[in-house]
């Protein structure tokens, strides 16, 4: 897909490297992986947890072979409440990138849009010039923190918002336009952005439809699927953007800060934020468990005589 569609940069997460750690024309890079882990030795837990971040940076750096900007990189969900393990586990990504040849200027380290993940992008841009996406990135608050702590990009999770108001509202169809992903997380966001210069790149993520991309033409970075993309390719469509920084800076935000208390009250306060933040987190952490289950029983259960 990636050959197909030439796109500037790619992401994964652990819910895409667990489908593809499964089929056959990766298995190289699991063994690889595999090998990784055991050399390094130490605990059962401590090899796993080794092949598994070689695992993630194996099939970033074969992704970044094809493209010419940045891959995103995960850092695992389980570590979103834990400010400093989230930093360590950046910083241990961007060093086996490091050992791959490849630096950090083409890596974005993707970290949960929780207070803690937020306060870790802040650290790992300021001090150790890692840049970040943030991710499971719901509400205004995240989106505001996230400038304010200087991050390099932000992924509003367009698609998923829908599917939260789909699930708990009467309305059950939205036009792209009113498409609450849409209008809540990439029009108020980008335009929030853009009126208050803040240099944080907004790029749509989790798309349901491509009425809700068409609907974005104009923001920073979208990340957009092959499926999706294979449908935009077979529409020859004019698109004017319906996001601009010159409108942006016309429209009527009021800038706001804030602090950790604020945050979370703000954060709180959006039902649907809170739902699919928590619900964004335990599912990576399944995958992320369910990935290094698969190590474990490739890495032990044959010396175990199994």
């Amino acid at each position: 897909a990636i050959d197909e569609y030439k796109p500037l940069d790619a992401t994964t997460n652990p819910s895409l490297i667990l489908a593809a750690a499964q089929m056959p024309a990766y298995q190289e890079l699991v063994d690889d992986a595999v090998a990784y882990g055991k050399k390094l030795g130490g605990s059962e837990e401590e090899q796993i947890k080794n092949a598994c971040d070689k695992l993630f940076v194996l099939f970033g750096a074969e992704i970044l072979k094809r493209i010419p900007g940045r891959v995103s990189t995960e850092v695992d969900a389980r570590l979103s409440f834990d400010k400093e393990g989230m930093i360590q586990r950046a910083r241990r990504l961007i060093d086996l990138y490091k050992e791959a040849g490849i630096g950090k200027d083409r890596i974005l380290i993707k970290l949960s849009s929780t207070w803690e993940g937020i306060q870790a992008g802040k650290v790992l841009e300021a001090e150790y010039g890692i840049h970040c996406n943030m991710t499971l990135l719901f509400s205004f608050a995240q989106a505001v923190a996230c400038a304010e702590a200087g991050v390099t990009l932000i992924s509003p999770f367009v698609g998923r918002i829908l599917d939260w108001y789909v699930a708990n509202g009467d309305k059950k169809t939205y036009e792209p336009s009113e498409d609450p992903g849409v209008k809540s997380s990439g029009t108020k966001i980008y335009n929030y952005y853009k009126k208050f210069g803040w240099k944080t790149i907004v790029m749509g993520a989790s798309f349901r439809n491509t009425g809700e991309i068409k609907a974005l033409t104009g923001c920073d970075y979208l990340t957009i699927s092959p499926k999706l993309l294979a449908e935009l390719s077979k529409e020859y469509v004019k698109l004017t953007p319906t996001l601009s920084v010159k409108e942006a800076q016309g429209c009527e935000l009021e800038k706001i800060h804030l602090d950790e208390k604020a945050f979370r009250w703000h954060h709180n306060e959006d039902q649907m934020a809170v739902e699919k933040l928590s619900d964004g987190i335990r599912k990576f952490a399944a995958d992320a468990i369910k990935l290094e289950r698969m190590l474990k029983e490739r890495m032990f259960s044959a010396e175990n005589g199994k």
